[in-house]
């Protein structure tokens, strides 16, 4: 559970209590040790939330607390449902998920006004016949970023050439309609962008690699505007 998942639950579990709830009850509830607890406690008291009580003791919300939900204006809603549309339309399955889910979350906690804005939106995104078809399993290689595992896969290039490549992904990147992968390459010893759909044959790795120094996707994005620089006129006259 993230964090800010935690901290949260903690607010609904003690607004549904009238009475005190001990640090242990709520490591339990949420499965985490009670010095965690203790923290999380600290930091929802100094960001306001109303809670007394203390350590060996139990806490205690105040019922007067309301947990005030996000509130949008009407572009803000139409750009959040047109997201999540274009999402759907065009991400893997498990992300198509989450953004409904997300959408979801949204509008249960709005005012029934605002919600009909997101349901009753007249901004539409559909997938398109020329969106091309990938050959490989593109949430696990999308996952591979966030754990930092090396993926090896057969890549055709625009010739029709294939090469065997090991890399560790570094970013997802979407240029219309084509998905790319932002990379270091271990083969080329270099950045390289690949695209989703000309790789084959992907396999994650169970080997993790390490942000070194010259190989993170900040050190690419810097090369990137260096080469950029080089290249505008400005640069030249």
């Amino acid at each position: 559970m993230r964090r800010a998942d935690r901290l949260f639950r903690i607010v609904e579990y003690l607004k549904a209590r009238r009475e005190t709830v001990t640090a242990k009850e709520l490591g339990e509830e949420l499965e985490v040790g009670v010095r965690t607890i203790y923290r999380d406690i600290a930091d929802l008291r100094a960001s306001g939330v109303p809670l007394t009580g203390e350590a060996g003791v139990g806490y205690l919300l105040s019922p007067n607390y309301v947990v005030r939900p996000l509130l949008f204006d009407d572009e803000e809603l139409e750009a959040l449902a047109l997201g999540a549309q274009m999402v759907q339309s065009w991400a893997d399955p498990a992300m198509a998920q989450a953004a409904r889910r997300a959408l979801d979350r949204i509008t249960v906690v709005l005012p029934d006004s605002l919600a009909d804005n997101i349901r009753q939106s007249t901004s539409y995104a559909y997938p398109s016949s020329g969106k091309p078809a990938l050959q490989i399993d593109f949430t696990s290689l999308r996952r591979a970023i966030g754990t930092r595992h090396l993926v090896e896969f057969a890549y055709i290039d625009q010739n029709g050439s294939s090469t065997t490549r090991r890399i560790r992904p570094l970013a997802i990147i979407f240029l219309a309609p084509n998905w790319m992968v932002a990379a270091w390459c271990e083969l080329r010893c270099d950045f390289r962008h690949f695209r989703v759909d000309r790789m084959q044959e992907l396999v994650v790795l169970d080997e993790q690699f390490e942000l070194e120094p010259g190989k993170t996707l900040d050190d690419m994005q810097r090369q990137c505007e260096e080469e950029f620089q080089k290249k505008s006129p400005s640069a030249t006259s």
